[in-house]
């Protein structure tokens, strides 16, 4: 049974994406998912485009389903946004002004950007910029809308994410280079024109069109919401079995009574009996003590002595 359903080839001819780049900006690497030219076009093989939307779905559902976070990366302003949304709505993270230099290979500086983001939303939010002028408002609003355009897409990223989805990998290669030095696994949707040889998982397909990258996008959306349901059902299971599996410790009531042998001791201290809790200790008399003092010595015998 699959977890999310697939485009059929129909649905993908109807939205485009087949259709290449001209002959002439052809990459020959692409060779293997050409499927032929019409008018100067090339043509892409929708089945091979089938298969590998199937292998990247499974493996970003796979990432998934162990809750890391995958950032969704496209900066084509005309389907910038469609491929934001679709991030959004699956639970992913997302780049669509242009990719920030540095955000895998150099995080800690982009992360005092994504702490500033939060701290100046927070104090807006809870009106403690009323104590500006209006003058520094305005540009405290224009510095929240600036990060905002950069890093709104990732303010919960926590580190190196687990995996990046990338949409046109030619125009993406700082995006795919960062990726590579800290092996971060790239899925990318990969046109005629582009390199795939450093996409980890190629999805050969029309990369400008809003349709076909709406479609192929969408897919991989879904299980990739699939894949984080399966994550959080996992967590609650582990946090149920946790919870049942601490014992209650063991409390001595008022009706228990409890025996105890103690070998007495040197001061003949004896446990008697120990009921409801409390333990009751006799001591056995040992007969009078008797103190004997040193005589004192009286005067007479101190002279006598002399």
């Amino acid at each position: 049974m699959e977890k999310y359903q697939f485009p059929t080839i129909q649905e993908l001819l109807a939205a485009g994406v087949h259709f290449g780049h001209s002959v002439n900006k052809w990459n020959p690497k692409m060779e293997p998912y050409i499927f032929s030219s019409k008018q100067g076009v090339h043509i892409i093989d929708l089945d091979k485009t089938s298969e590998l939307l199937k292998a990247a779905a499974d493996f970003l559902y796979g990432v998934a389903a162990k809750g890391g976070q995958i950032i969704f990366v496209c900066t084509k302003k005309q389907i910038a946004d469609l491929v934001a949304q679709e991030a959004k709505r699956c639970g992913g993270l997302y780049m669509s002004e242009r990719w920030m230099g540095g955000t895998i290979t150099n995080f800690k500086v982009i992360k005092k950007s994504i702490d500033k983001l939060v701290s100046l939303k927070k104090k807006r939010d809870a009106g403690e910029l009323s104590m500006y002028t209006k003058k520094e408002r305005l540009l405290i609003d224009r510095e929240i809308t600036r990060l905002e355009r950069f890093f709104g897409g990732v303010v919960d990223l926590k580190g190196a994410p687990a995996a990046v989805l990338i949409v046109d990998a030619k125009r993406e290669k700082t995006a795919i280079n960062e990726c590579k030095i800290f092996n971060v696994p790239v899925v990318g949707l990969v046109d005629t024109n582009s390199d795939p040889s450093n996409v980890d998982k190629l999805i050969p397909g029309n990369d400008d069109a809003a349709k076909s990258v709406g479609k192929l996008v969408a897919v991989l959306a879904d299980c990739i919401a699939a894949g984080y349901r399966e994550y959080e059902k996992s967590v609650e299971i582990a946090e149920a079995k946790e919870g049942a599996s601490v014992e209650p410790s063991t409390v001595t009531t008022a009706s228990e009574a409890v025996r105890l042998q103690v070998e007495p001791t040197d001061t003949n201290v004896e446990v008697d009996k120990v009921e409801a809790g409390r333990v009751e200790k006799k001591v056995k008399p040992v007969g009078k003590v008797k103190t004997v003092a040193k005589a004192k010595a009286s005067p007479k015998a101190k002279k006598e002595k002399k």
